[in-house]
């Protein structure tokens, strides 16, 4: 009797747990594109097969849950790992083993959600966090770090960072108060809301909360502000800001991705699917066939192929795309070929 209901439980999961399971994070390794790894609500999952099946990567680390990854781009064995309430974890070994590196971070750890990481393209031990205790600093791969929050005063909570491809001196920080830029690597931040926040909202400290702010590749003076109420875009570096993307029904925007190999492409995910302009944000396309849920909760481009992307639902499991969003297909869940193991 328990073989047959340990193999029931098991039938159950590989059908429908994975479908309820909400897609946290998505991240792609840089240069092997059969490798993925994905954070749901409870565990790290990994494939080496484009996803045919599916390890658990979640041993060593806390209970806490996993809200942000990122790999290193010079040595992608190298994985961290931000959690919501456990400061950062590192793996040398592409997930295998965990180690906190939490030095520097402690007194945030207890009510910090480390929401994004962000290398410096010149050198990959050099990361900032975005927190919802502010912004830090490692320049020794997480062993140790620094608060960098000079001229941020009227918040504390740092949604996303976003870097400028050509000039890395340059970031943008989305606030619960809108946008902060610093042109010195983090030393100084200054508040940039002219256009983004109403004049009689701009020093209040939860004005709107940004929830992606992405630097165009192309045009390193245009940026875009995804908000949880609108899309926003500047072309003088942040300077002002204007409102597009109005015709979007559900102007709740949870992720933003700028096409790598298209100029003015950009994609935009929240409740109502995935939206694609290609032409700067002035139109939208919706974008949703094959999604049996279009409660999108993140998106990734390829890094090898500009035509394939991934997609993370809130409920309905990781969907891939080989022609840039046109028709979507659903991946086998993330139990399968797995143990279940804690």
């Amino acid at each position: 009797m328990n073989r047959f209901l340990s193999l029931l439980l098991l039938l159950v999961c590989l059908v429908g747990c994975n479908r309820s399971d909400p897609i946290v994070v998505l991240q792609l390794h840089p240069k092997n594109p059969d490798i993925i790894y994905v954070a749901t609500n409870d565990y790290i999952y990994k494939t080496r097969d484009a996803g045919q099946t599916w390890t658990n990567l979640s041993r060593g680390m806390s209970h806490s849950r996993v809200i942000s990854m990122a790999i290193d781009p010079a040595y992608p064995a190298t994985v961290y790992a931000g959690t919501k309430g456990d400061a950062v974890f590192k793996s040398h070994d592409g997930g295998q083993r965990w180690v906190s590196m939490r030095s520097g971070l402690d007194d945030a750890t207890i009510t910090s959600v480390v929401n994004q990481l962000l290398f410096d393209p010149a050198d990959s031990q050099h990361i900032f966090l975005a927190t919802t205790m502010g912004v830090y600093e490692t320049k020794n791969g997480g062993e140790n770090w620094s608060k960098k929050m000079e001229g941020m005063k009227e918040v504390l909570m740092v949604v996303t960072l976003g870097m400028d491809p050509t000039r890395p001196a340059i970031l943008y920080a989305g606030t619960s108060g809108g946008v902060y830029k610093s042109i010195d690597q983090a030393e100084h931040w200054e508040k940039v809301n002219n256009g983004l926040v109403p004049a009689g909202m701009v020093k209040t400290s939860r004005a709107l909360n940004v929830t992606s702010v992405q630097v165009d590749p192309y045009e390193p003076d245009t940026v875009y502000a995804a908000t949880l109420a609108g899309l926003y875009k500047s072309t003088d570096a942040a300077a002002s800001w204007k409102r597009i993307g109005e015709s979007l029904a559900d102007q709740m925007i949870i992720a933003m991705a700028l096409d790598r190999a298209r100029r003015g492409v950009v994609y935009i995910t929240g409740r109502d699917g995935v939206h694609r302009s290609e032409d700067g944000g002035a139109t939208w396309t919706s974008i949703n066939s094959g999604f049996a849920t279009t409660n999108i909760r993140t998106i990734a481009q390829s890094p090898s192929d500009p035509k394939l992307f991934y997609a993370g639902t809130n409920g309905s499991g990781l969907y891939r795309s080989n022609d840039a969003g046109e028709t979507w297909e659903s991946m086998p869940p993330l139990y399968a070929g797995n143990e279940l193991r804690p």
